[in-house]
């Protein structure tokens, strides 16, 4: 394998224990498993989710809909609020596939029901304590305004509540991940309750990465959607999701200098290649992700006071514990486990595996229009 610029190293077999685990998690709790594949974003990954019996998915925009529908998937939920503007896209796939739209503002519904030509699937966004987006279930008259605009066309079906714990990010133990776990269904089952009678068959949806991982107690939710789970990342280690040995993807950097006057190495791989997320550590540190040394058929795990230190577009810098700057010498290729893998990814076209296999994937600004 030889690499000579930044590259996405996949690890297939830790992406596709992770894969599994969830498939059986979902399984033995009776859950309807549509992972979210805004993290891999790849029609080869995807076909490892059909070996689980994964027949519906989850993605984070309509034009990533159409390339995950190019490789054969027939039921989608974007999981994003409606872009009125993509309305011919929306029509294009909803004549092609069993499509679910993601509602928040009325508003979106009474541009729809003017302008659809096909059937969809209507989930209201539920805002469990994100604060991102969604609506709160104490807004009675906002959802009993949406109900009566859903039951106004006879081409909107549906399907019921959806919701994103994503405040779990902020937990830092398996016990923090639970409690919100718990808040966040307790509320989905009461609208559940008060709602199910008017709409029978209504589904419940729902599932960070960090709760599908650890959180017990799924009664009453009828699909998770996690996505991050597929190659977790330094975060997810710190949340408490996951361990170090779980995280899938590394970014491959080629080492272009060594300062040993202050222990650091520079290397090729800056911002445009990590993403500048950052998290700060139990001690203080703050990195932008933790470098590893490559084997081959994967990575040791990472060594004691090595992260890196700061990035800037092509450049990133390592500070290094004694042991890894030993060890490196420039010209030498070594990893970097990424704070955030979605992020990571995202800025590739390609992953390489340990097979020296390439495997192409979704590119945003690749349209079909």
């Amino acid at each position: 394998m030889k690499i000579i610029e930044p590259t996405v190293l996949l690890n297939a077999k830790t992406c596709q224990d992770n894969i599994q685990k969830i498939a059986t998690k979902a399984r033995q709790n009776g859950l309807h498993f549509r992972p979210h594949f805004k993290t891999h974003q790849s029609a080869e990954i995807s076909e490892w989710f059909r070996d689980v019996g994964v027949t519906r998915i989850a993605v984070s925009s309509l034009t990533m809909a159409e390339y995950f529908v190019d490789g054969g998937w027939k039921d989608i939920t974007v999981a994003f609020p409606v872009n009125v503007l993509e309305i011919e896209k929306v029509n294009r796939l909803a004549s092609q596939i069993s499509l679910n739209l993601l509602i928040v503002d009325e508003w979106v519904l009474d541009e729809l029901s003017k302008r659809l030509t096909s059937e969809v699937g209507i989930f209201i966004k539920i805002d469990v304590g994100t604060r991102r987006t969604g609506i709160s279930p104490n807004e009675e008259e906002h959802l009993e305004t949406i109900f009566e605009k859903i039951n106004h066309s006879n081409l909107f079906n549906f399907k019921g509540f959806l919701a994103h714990a994503g405040h779990t990010y902020s937990a830092r133990s398996h016990s923090e991940i639970q409690k919100i776990h718990e808040d966040s269904i307790d509320i989905l089952r009461k609208l559940k309750a008060k709602y199910e009678s008017q709409y029978p068959g209504l589904e419940i949806s729902t599932g960070d990465t960090p709760s599908c991982s650890v959180a017990e107690g799924w009664e009453g939710v009828d699909e998770i959607r996690p996505g991050n789970f597929v190659f977790y990342d330094v975060m997810q280690t710190q949340i408490g999701s996951c361990e170090l040995k779980d995280i899938a993807v590394a970014l491959a950097c080629p080492i272009v200098a060594k300062h040993g006057d202050r222990n650091e190495i520079i290397v090729y791989g800056g911002g445009i290649h990590l993403s500048k997320d950052r998290m700060t550590t139990r001690k203080g540190q703050t990195h932008f992700g933790l470098p590893v040394l490559l084997k081959k058929d994967g990575w040791e795990l990472p060594f004691d006071e090595t992260f890196v230190k700061g990035i800037s577009q092509e450049h990133g810098v390592i500070k290094c514990g004694d042991a890894f700057f030993e060890k490196v010498k420039v010209g030498d290729v070594i990893g970097v486990l990424p704070v955030h893998s979605c992020m990571t990814v995202d800025l590739f076209d390609h992953y390489l595996d340990f097979e020296n296999k390439k495997m192409t994937k979704f590119v945003y600004g690749k349209s079909r229009n």
